[in-house]
């Protein structure tokens, strides 16, 4: 994001009505929008203005969001702009081809605009942790996103980079279970094959880091579910 500016996303949609909805509430929030309500001017736009997200529906004239998104991926300009895919297609195969296809999140028609937007917001902290606010507070612990350091009741906690980006994300959704793929997709990337024990072990080497002199457990494991920061603990 520009400094300066507030975030610019693309909105890449041809039912006008929608355009016109989306534009109200990201613009309510505090975003700036553009729309493009075709492939070529949706591709066309993102290299010239270079958004900070792009809303992609899958259902375009001329050429498919998939298409697009794709040619987004292979663009030096654009190939690093988060996109979130619009589509009324909810199979869990479409989802599939959509995320293969280079997406960084699906939403699927119809959908609510608080869900939207809180989903607009998280692939943005993904993709930019600095937007995000700079300090993360859970109970006794604290974490400095600008300084890349973990207090816990005023100990420092040192962590890899792997057990970094899970603490912060359980920090930014304190209480709420993810499944072993959920923190694939968000620490390593869903262009990533990783095995999903793996987040077993980061969890380990997280928890060992977090209570080293006998603090409560913070990480909760939810059998046949996944992990979550007990807020409570906390």
């Amino acid at each position: 994001m520009r400094a300066g500016l507030q975030p610019l996303i693309l909105i890449v949609e041809d039912e006008t009505d929608l355009v016109t909805l989306l534009t109200y509430n990201l613009e309510k929030e505090g975003f700036r929008t553009v729309a493009a309500y075709d492939g070529d001017e949706a591709v066309l736009i993102a290299t010239e203005r270079r958004p900070d997200l792009v809303l992609l529906d899958w259902m375009l004239p001329h050429r498919s969001g998939l298409d697009v998104c794709r040619q987004l991926r292979r663009g030096p300009k654009t190939r690093d702009i988060p996109i979130i895919m619009l589509t009324a297609r909810g199979e869990e195969t479409d989802r599939v081809r959509g995320l293969d296809s280079g997406a960084d999140d699906y939403v699927v028609k119809p959908f609510s605009t608080t869900e939207l937007l809180a989903r607009v917001r998280a692939v943005m902290r993904r993709a930019a942790p600095s937007m995000a606010d700079e300090v993360l507070r859970c109970g006794d612990v604290v974490m400095d996103l600008a300084s890349h350091r973990v207090r816990r009741d005023g100990r420092d906690i040192h962590l890899g980079p792997t057990e970094f980006r899970l603490l912060r994300h359980f920090m930014q959704h304190p209480g709420r279970v993810f499944s072993r793929e959920q923190l694939l997709d968000v620490v390593w990337g869903h262009d990533v094959y990783v095995e999903p024990r793996t987040v077993d072990v980061h969890i380990r080497r997280l928890r060992k880091a977090l209570n080293e002199t006998d603090e409560t457990d913070l990480i909760r494991t939810v059998r046949s579910a996944g992990y979550a920061l007990d807020s409570q603990a906390a």
